[in-house]
């Protein structure tokens, strides 16, 4: 039982909190079920469990920045081509071309795909890193590898085995630890799912891993569900291009709530993520004055009335113009909700763009990217800079795309690409970034970089490097051993 009230077989019934940060216990417990790390196992910004903050961050090391830039760190799931996006060969032969243009931008001599018109209008904002590695063309070891700046595993990693302790912590994780909060909120965020396939399979690295639990990110599991199961897909598709339909009639959805007294929270009627979160913060409200509850969930429900909060998660009633220039879809308000929870104060936010297997073109490459995953992606990534720029917010505010890996410059038979981790393309604006720069370059074929290359730990690098956290910052296991935070430099030329 913990001291909310609610138990641990309640947390792994996936009837704890909708929106959620992993509860920092003082033991560790048994390992998670994949559906507890995904679903419930973590500490809610609604209020339960929060009083087991303070004792555990009493345990913990002290953040050691103070960050004054946010970052905004798009994920596509999938690993999008960079050969039909960002490092368009159109010289080199029909088996590698593919069937996309390139377009001129605003920068002289950069060219992207035509399928991306407005982002060819911004260039001047962003930089292109063509030349990362991902060192591996398998999903799990390439998304662990990104998620977490490292190119090594830990002893005894099984690919295919996730979540488990047996993991280096993510990103996210660490910033959670490293970096103070500021205006009460997480450090750290993810959303609107975790990287997740439709089969159910987790990637590696998302979680804390060997930090513990008490430094889990705050998951924002929030993407209603479709046919084909959750995720931040801009609608239903597959390889085969066959439509679905969603099987709810919100974006975001914000499951039930389990109260100290074991009462249940259920909605009868289908209602938008903002009505949830308050009919929930109205039954906490009450509950706290039923249960005196103590001061840290009575913060807890301050924090949730915060207007800044609000505005963060209400991005589906936000200005009809505003959610038009974003795509009223998951990809667009996805961004949204990470551009207000920066301003709000959150140091990092990671959005998963796509169930795992959209960016993943092994069939149907043009045909997808040309219908189902470029357009939302341009629209949505040219109106968060748009934003950005407008509200002041750019200079303070890093993005990163990336997906996990490149895809093969062979075209296969099945009119799609495959698994490439040797070279893929990063695009990176804001935060001091120098627009239209383009750093490294692939082969004629964009098989292999020819020059500088970087890496995972690269990136990775970069993104502490604009947090503030100290280049000679370590980090603890839960064993006690130390380790290094950063594995590489910050990527030269980028600022």
């Amino acid at each position: 039982m913990t001291r909310s009230g609610i138990t641990l077989r309640e947390i792994e019934m996936g009837n704890a909190l909708p929106i959620d940060m992993r509860i920092p216990p003082r033991i560790f417990p048994p390992i998670p079920s994949r559906r507890t790390m995904l679903q419930a196992g973590t500490i809610g910004l609604l209020g339960l469990g929060l009083s087991d903050i303070p004792a555990a961050r009493s345990l913990a090391a002290e953040p050691v920045a103070t960050p004054d830039k946010s970052v905004i760190f798009i994920f596509l799931n999938g690993g999008i081509s960079h050969q039909d996006s960002f490092d368009l060969k159109p010289e080199s032969p029909d088996a590698v071309r593919g069937e996309f243009r390139p377009i001129a931008t605003e920068t002289p001599g950069l060219d992207i795909c035509e399928h991306l018109p407005l982002l060819a209008r911004q260039s001047e904002r962003y930089a292109l890193v063509r030349s990362v590695a991902a060192n591996s063309s398998g999903h799990e070891e390439a998304c662990h590898g990104l998620f977490t700046g490292r190119l090594d595993f830990p002893a005894g990693f099984t690919p295919g085995r996730a979540p488990t302790p047996n993991e280096w912590p993510s990103m996210a994780s660490q910033v959670t630890r490293a970096t103070r909060t500021r205006n009460g909120l997480p450090p750290a965020a993810v959303l609107p799912q975790a990287s997740i396939n439709e089969a159910g399979s987790v990637r590696p690295g998302q979680f804390a891993g060997k930090l513990g639990p008490r430094y889990e990110a705050w998951h924002l599991h929030l993407a209603a569900p479709c046919a084909l199961g959750n995720g931040a897909c801009p609608h239903c598709f597959r390889f085969e291009g066959t439509p679905y339909r969603h099987g709810s009639s919100t974006i975001f959805d914000a499951p039930s709530l389990t109260l100290p007294d074991g009462g249940k929270l259920r909605f009868d009627r289908r209602v938008g993520l903002l009505d949830n979160i308050e009919h929930q913060q109205r039954r906490l409200e009450e509950s706290a004055e039923l249960n005196k509850l103590d001061r840290n969930r009575q913060q807890a429900i301050s924090v949730l009335a915060d207007p800044r909060v609000h505005a963060a998660f209400d991005v589906e009633h936000a200005d009809p113009a505003l959610v038009a220039r974003y795509g009223k879809n998951k990809f667009g308000l996805s961004l949204l909700m990470a551009r207000r929870l920066v301003e709000a104060g959150v140091n990092l936010v990671q959005v998963n763009l796509g169930k795992n297997s959209s960016w993943d073109t092994h069939r149907r490459n043009f045909v997808n990217l040309k219908d189902n995953l470029l357009p939302y992606m341009d629209r949505a990534v040219s109106a968060l800079l748009d934003d950005l720029w407008a509200s002041g917010l750019a200079d303070s505010t890093l993005v990163l795309m990336t997906g996990e890996f490149g895809r093969t410059p062979k075209i296969n038979p099945d009119a799609g690409r495959d698994h490439w981790g040797p070279v893929m393309t990063s695009l990176f604006a804001g935060g001091g970034v120098r627009g239209g720069t383009v750093i490294g370059a692939t082969d004629k074929i964009a098989a292999q970089p020819t020059s500088d290359r970087q890496t995972t730990e690269n990136l990775a690098a970069t993104i502490y490097g604009v947090l503030g956290i100290p280049r000679d910052t370590q980090w603890h296991d839960f064993d006690g051993r130390p380790h290094e935070l950063y594995r590489s430099d910050s990527i030269a030329g980028l600022f």
